[in-house]
């Protein structure tokens, strides 16, 4: 039996103070308070530096992991007054959203500070709400690959010091080489400071671990140019011919319908091109993709990197067994092994209402397995149909490439009951 996990006695409430690199001299009335009356401040041992000897409550580091840690420390200071110190807007890429999950809202009061975002726009001259906010902190930098359009402008938050010359590397290998760079160190503070180029020509060492990476994306002559809606070049993936082609893809992805947050379950992974595309649609959404093939799953990954979605979780293994114990998917795509028993039943069955699955192929014997699932659950069946102009001789024809049929279909929503009519005196 799974031992039940510890129950943490929790803090009545927490205050958080978001700091800045100017550190005391920057806060408010109202936060140095806050912080003088404190009798537990928690915060990164820079931070804690920050403070005067006048804030007299015990100084606690965050220990590492960080995450983790956050019920149990909370719940050893319970007795005390506690507050928590931040780096700028605590709800903003911060320890706000942590404790949030831990404690609740109504437990928790936030004092923000200006976000180093704010602090960088407001150095170079962008617009905040024009400007897109990579971060980096904790997360692979092949990240910032989803970001990469011509005309760009980005601000990415540095893990450290050595963030600055891994963003230009990546910048090059991607064909953003032109591209400018400044690297904000400690701003809002007495040090701050600014180093600048370009990708191409980045040779700066690393300086300061507190910094902000402007990026203003300029491609390359030549550079392969990739859109921001499904349907990406057939070139931008690796692949050994086992590839939804661009068409297919765009109108596959098209009947999947992604939205923000939701986790598909791509079934014969090949490439990975579905479940990447999938995911570069938006920040939150998420894709397990399934490959039976060590190869073909370890190019799925790669391309994942390459194309700005490390998160991407491949699994190498044959649907359906494989598939236990993974997360419930929003939506199913099933590019590969339609004839393997009980593949389609398990994925149906582990959608939730109103999920959607969508099967392409090829060939006829797995046609015939789409065709009697259309009969039995109706859905949409569709033939794609694809011809490109090739050279025949001097002159130009059609070649048609192998039709794809699609199946696609949305698990029926719970019945739910009528509402209730009001009575008399509801009215």
């Amino acid at each position: 039996m799974t031992p039940e996990p510890p129950v943490h006695p929790l803090p009545p409430a927490v205050t958080v103070v978001g700091i800045g690199a100017d550190g005391w001299a920057g806060l408010p009335e109202t936060a140095r308070a806050e912080l003088s009356a404190a009798q537990v401040l928690i915060g990164a041992g820079r931070q804690l530096d920050l403070l005067p000897p006048q804030c007299a409550g015990r100084r606690v580091p965050w220990p590492s992991p960080l995450r983790p840690a956050v019920p149990g420390l909370l719940a050893a200071h319970a007795a005390s007054r506690i507050a928590v110190l931040a780096s700028g807007d605590p709800m903003f890429y911060g320890i706000g959203r942590a404790l949030t999950e831990v404690l609740g809202a109504e437990r928790l009061r936030v004092l923000p500070h200006p976000s180093s975002v704010s602090y960088a726009c407001a150095r170079v001259g962008w617009p905040l709400e024009d400007t897109e906010v990579v971060t980096l902190v904790g997360r692979p930098a092949a990240r910032l690959a989803a970001a990469l359009y011509e005309g760009r402008r980005l601000l990415v938050l540095s893990a450290d010091a050595t963030t600055p010359a891994a963003v230009a590397a990546l910048l090059r290998d991607h064909g953003f080489g032109p591209s400018r760079m400044r690297v904000l160190e400690q701003l809002g503070g007495e040090d701050e400071a600014c180093v600048q180029g370009t990708a191409d020509t980045w040779a700066h060492p690393a300086g300061d671990p507190l910094n902000v990476i402007a990026v203003e994306c300029r491609s390359a002559p030549g550079a392969l140019r990739l859109g921001a809606v499904p349907g990406l070049p057939d070139e931008a993936y690796a692949h050994d011919g086992q590839l939804t082609k661009r068409h297919v893809r765009a109108a596959t992805l098209g009947v999947l319908a992604p939205a923000p947050g939701e986790l598909l379950w791509d079934i014969g992974g090949g490439s990975g091109s579905i479940a990447v595309e999938w995911m570069r649609t938006h920040p939150s959404c998420r894709a397990i993709t399934v490959e039976r093939d060590q190869v073909r799953a370890a190019r799925i990954a790669d391309n994942a990197d390459r194309l700005g979605v490390p998160g991407l979780r491949v699994v190498t293994g044959r649907a359906p067994d494989c598939l236990a114990g993974l997360p419930a998917p929003d939506a199913v795509f099933i590019g590969g092994g339609l004839t393997a028993p009980g593949l389609l039943d398990t994925c149906r069955q582990a959608l939730p209402p109103g999920g959607r699955l969508v099967a392409n192929t090829v060939t006829l014997e797995s046609e015939a397995v789409l065709a009697a699932q259309h009969r039995e659950h109706g859905g949409d069946l569709v033939r794609l149909a694809v011809a490109h102009a090739v050279p025949v001789g001097t002159f130009t024809g059609w070649r048609q490439a192998m039709p794809v049929t699609q199946w696609s279909v949305r698990k029926p929503s719970e019945t739910r009951a009528a509402p209730a009519q009001p009575s008399g005196d509801d009215r």
